[in-house]
């Protein structure tokens, strides 16, 4: 599978209002393994970049004067994503503002006929409910390393998501397996299986006053909630201990 991790950076928050792209940064991932493939440009967008913009990512109207615009720079992005899963944190944003790009060419594209999207914002939500799930706040709960980001910027924005998402959503590979050898890999990989002969497990079970107080506890549920608990409607899971 072949993934792309993507981010960009705009100078304001409103496509509808004019905002343009200014930098598009992406990091390609094939069956879970970061490989050595990046896509970065920096864009002309042909206006100015909002003051609010320019505190976020730090990239100024001066810096972007001799930087190709986004028709220049629209059939490389392609070639690179297309048919890939595009993986964006608060991908909306992101998409909205491409297609936008794109709906001011000649050959308008819209970027979901083209690829896939996974919103690692929306999956962080779920995962971790009423908490904090920005690219910081996920850096440091799955100890990704994010000191070099005193400012946003779209290579490097994505190039902490790909970790991010690696370890959130299988516990391993960090992008720093791009220049291992695949015997390395390999090693870090192997599966040591346990001989489970002989093995005998232990089931406990609850004494007949610990079903008495946990029965009182779901009643006490059931009385808070206004409604019949769920425990009471199972068949009973197991037999009091004698």
């Amino acid at each position: 599978m072949r993934q792309v991790v993507l981010d960009t950076e705009t100078t304001g928050l409103e496509p509808e209002a004019g905002h343009r792209i200014i930098e598009i940064g992406g990091v390609e991932i094939v069956n879970r393994r970061p490989t050595q493939k990046t896509f970065h440009r920096y864009i002309n967008p042909e206006r100015a970049v909002d003051a609010g913009a320019l505190e976020v990512h730090g990239i100024d109207n001066e810096f972007l004067e001799d930087k190709p615009v986004f028709a220049d720079v629209a059939s490389e992005f392609l070639e690179f994503v297309t048919g890939a899963e595009l993986v964006i944190h608060n991908a909306d944003f992101d998409i909205a503002f491409l297609n936008s790009e794109f709906a001011r060419l000649e050959d308008s594209v819209d970027v979901r006929d083209r690829c896939g999207v996974l919103d690692t914002l929306a999956l962080a939500r779920r995962m971790h409910p009423g908490q904090r799930n920005s690219l910081d706040a996920l850096a440091k709960r799955y100890e990704v390393d994010a000191s070099a980001r005193e400012l946003h910027g779209a290579l490097l924005d994505a190039r902490i998501l790909a970790e991010v998402y690696l370890v959130m959503t299988g516990g391993q590979v960090s992008l720093s397996l791009e220049g291992q050898s695949e015997s390395q890999r390999t090693a870090e990989l192997r599966i040591e299986r346990i001989d489970r002969d002989g093995l005998a497990l232990h089931v406990r079970r609850a004494s007949a006053e610990e079903r008495r107080e946990h029965a009182a506890f779901v009643a006490g549920l059931a009385e808070q909630s206004g409604a019949p608990a769920l425990w009471d409607a199972l068949e009973d899971p197991q037999p009091a201990a004698d």
